[in-house]
């Protein structure tokens, strides 16, 4: 498995201007990243720079560009062996969809993401990505989908807030009224 090359003088300057918001910059400059990878036979890094455009475009308000510089990284990661981050590409091509109004893909993909995770150990990321599904499950009219999503992201978290311990009780009445006790 590659990693990525954060100290590269170009993800750098990309890393920086995402950090200061200047979106265009940084796809732009993580997109020339990806290109250098690509020519240096490391396509695992230049997924991971794919996805950093992706993200970027994103935040830049550019959804189309953002799924199509996602789109196919995560077979990247799968051959490589990296299920974190096929399900990060995953993620990164969900959001992307959801902000296009593609809910029900944007969906199965946040599930694609949740089910690589499961057997990683990231409960951090995890729970990001069922909070996620919850959301879309809830916008979609799928409320105790949305219910049971929510409540398996609260079980994975380490330490609640008061507000996600309050949460987290709610949650569990419609079960019990259900017998459905998670």
């Amino acid at each position: 498995m590659s990693t990525t090359p954060s100290s590269h003088p170009i993800v750098k300057q990309a890393r920086g201007a995402y950090e200061s918001g200047d979106f265009p910059t940084a796809a732009r400059l993580y997109e020339e990243a990806a290109g250098i990878f690509s020519a240096d036979q490391d396509q695992a890094a230049a997924a991971e720079m794919h996805n950093n455009r992706s993200v970027a475009l994103l935040q830049g308000g550019d959804a189309a560009g953002a799924l199509k510089a996602a789109e196919s990284t995560e077979a990247i990661f799968l051959q490589a062996g990296d299920p974190v981050r096929a399900a990060m590409a995953y993620g990164n091509q969900a959001a992307a969809l959801e902000a296009l109004g593609k809910n029900k893909p944007a969906l199965e993909l946040y599930e694609k993401s949740s089910e690589l995770l499961k057997g990683t150990g990231n409960d951090e990321l995890r729970v990001y990505v069922l909070q996620n599904i919850s959301a879309l499950q809830l916008k979609t009219g799928k409320q105790l989908q949305s219910m049971a999503s929510m409540q398996a992201a609260l079980d994975l978290k380490q330490s609640l807030t008061v507000k996600e311990r309050l949460l987290n009780r709610l949650l569990k009445v419609p079960f019990r009224m259900l017998r459905i006790d998670r």
